[in-house]
């Protein structure tokens, strides 16, 4: 997923990266294939009346606007194999087949890393796709989960209430015992009272008699 994320950030640097360096290898193939280097060729046949002189002039004015191509795109780039052409270039070697090999080689091995860079980066946006749905799957269930919190800690102050309630209610059933117990002593007292009085009083009007 780093990688990944490391890889989406420098995607179109790399890219625009490459494109330069693709630009500036096809510009120099160019200059090494034009029309005036074709010429040169045919001049330093056998029979040619070109001098000797003039084929040199214009091996060097080829080779200086190549040259000035890849030390362009070698400051820009630092490709150990943009050096090895500017060297092959500066080389003393006839024609141009050697250098043009190498910059053929070097289109392809950018060829192959922008295919195999494209392939990460498909692999990467599906890496990216699964990690958004996985994300938004984490931040539901965070969203469920403190949805039935919140309802859990309503029916926790709800049951508090109920509870303090009840309490309430057997204080309150604890305290109408108690004056019932005494209010039954009271009458109780009150009843042997009166059955001692009336007792009393049957006992007088006996001895009245």
């Amino acid at each position: 997923e780093t990688s990944c994320k490391t890889k989406s950030g420098e995607w179109e640097a790399i890219k625009t990266t490459r494109a330069e360096e693709l630009v500036a290898l096809s510009e120099t193939i160019k200059v090494l294939n034009s029309d005036d280097a074709l010429d040169l060729f045919k001049k330093t046949l056998p029979g040619s009346s070109a001098s000797f002189m003039q084929v040199q002039v214009t091996v060097a004015s080829q080779k200086a606007r190549a040259l000035a191509l890849i030390h362009a795109a070698a400051k820009m780039h630092k490709r150990p194999e943009l050096d090895l052409i500017a060297l092959a270039l500066q080389g003393k070697a006839p024609g141009f087949g050697k250098v043009i090999t190498m910059i053929d080689e070097m289109i392809v091995n950018l060829k192959t890393e922008q295919s195999g860079d494209e392939s990460k980066k498909l692999y990467c946006d599906a890496q990216f796709v699964e990690y958004e749905d996985k994300q938004k799957v984490e931040e539901q269930s965070i969203a469920d989960s403190a949805k039935a919190i919140e309802q859990m800690e309503g029916a926790i102050v709800t049951l508090a209430a109920e509870i303090k309630a009840l309490n309430e209610g057997i204080t309150a059933l604890d305290k109408s015992v108690v004056e019932a117990t005494e209010q039954r002593k009271e009458q109780n007292e009150e009843f042997k009272a009166l059955m001692q009085a009336d007792s009393t009083a049957k006992e007088i009007l006996g001895w009245a008699k």
